[in-house]
């Protein structure tokens, strides 16, 4: 069976788009390309984004200039404890001269959302976002509202054991298509942030390079990625292990196996590909799967991290030798 293409020109045009937003964005954070390629492919593979770290490593920094980098609609939403549900998805309000309710949209009525600070919000409003992460609608008194596309949660998130946060809920968490961690600059890059963060702030020269049309474009043209049989199984087979071993809990669930093949999709069209590669898979498995992942209550009290039984299983997945 033969590749399907997504043709040459398509994926030039891709590059060439991403490698304009990903200039925006590096000129904002200084030395995380790593964590800037995790961005793009979530934006591409229509998924969401947790950022997760501790306080003063640029996520929100990360997220906002994503969101000034391209031309289309953005909503900050600042989650604190005495967030309601009704402030994210809106509200029906009663109009006196019309004598009849309107919809006042909420903070998620935008094409890139950026959720600061996820977890000091009650559980309560975390599960709000629930339908419009997953379906990308919002209903409100039966009423049912389509989100535009393209549509991005990027939420950031302190650790758990900083003070005041609530742990979010596994199906919250299986929602977020990758998580990815900013960690502290090297030293050279902290220092160059020094000389262009002290005088002014570089999001305020960040102009757009590209629109949500555009974007949506791109989406269609990652949708176009052969991924052959053998690969598929390859995916599957990550995420039936981590459901088998009895260090974990909770393994992957099927939504996590989907969000790492679209995930893979999108990586292999930044890299030039029109096609998937175990290794597009192999890359990405960290970032989509480990968050989603509870240790067993043994693994926990021997100290074992998710992310470190999720290597291990990874490395015992017979990767398969055919090109994709």
């Amino acid at each position: 069976m033969t590749a399907p293409s997504s043709g040459g020109a398509d994926l030039d045009t891709l590059a060439r788009v991403v490698g304009r937003v990903r200039g925006g964005i590096e000129k904002v954070i200084e030395g995380k390309s790593d964590v800037v390629s995790s961005a793009l492919v979530v934006l591409l593979a229509e998924g969401h984004l947790l950022i997760e770290d501790v306080p003063g490593v640029g996520k929100t920094m990360l997220s906002k200039s994503l969101a000034r980098s391209i031309d289309c609609t953005v909503r900050r939403i600042q989650f604190t404890p005495d967030l309601l549900p009704s402030d994210v998805t809106g509200v029906s309000v009663f109009n006196q001269d019309t004598r009849q309710f309107e919809f006042r949209p909420g903070g998620v009525f935008a094409n890139i959302v950026v959720g600061d600070e996820i977890n000091r919000a009650s559980p309560k409003t975390q599960s709000a976002l629930l339908e419009c992460m997953e379906e990308r609608q919002v209903t409100v008194d039966n009423t049912t509202y389509h989100l535009e596309a393209p549509f991005m949660v990027i939420a950031t998130q302190n650790p758990i054991e900083m003070e005041g946060t609530y742990a979010l809920p596994e199906a919250q968490r299986d929602r977020f298509m990758a998580r990815v961690s900013m960690g502290y600059p090297v030293e050279s890059s902290e220092i160059a942030m020094l000389s262009s963060h002290t005088g002014s702030n570089p999001l305020d020269d960040l102009e757009p390079v590209t629109d949500a049309s555009e974007i949506r474009k791109l989406i269609q043209i990652v949708g176009q990625v052969y991924v052959s049989e053998p690969v598929q199984r390859y995916a599957v087979a990550l995420t039936t292990a981590t459901r088998r071993t009895q260090e974990l809990a909770l393994g992957a669930s099927p939504r996590a196996t989907l969000h790492l093949v679209r995930a893979a999709k999108a990586h292999a069209a930044i890299a030039g590909r029109d096609y998937v590669v175990p290794d597009d898979i192999h890359l990405l498995s960290r970032h989509v799967l480990a968050h989603r992942l509870l240790p067993s209550v043994e693994a926990a009290m021997s100290g074992r991290s998710t992310t470190a039984i999720l290597d291990q299983i990874v490395g015992n997945v017979a990767v398969p030798g055919v090109r994709a």
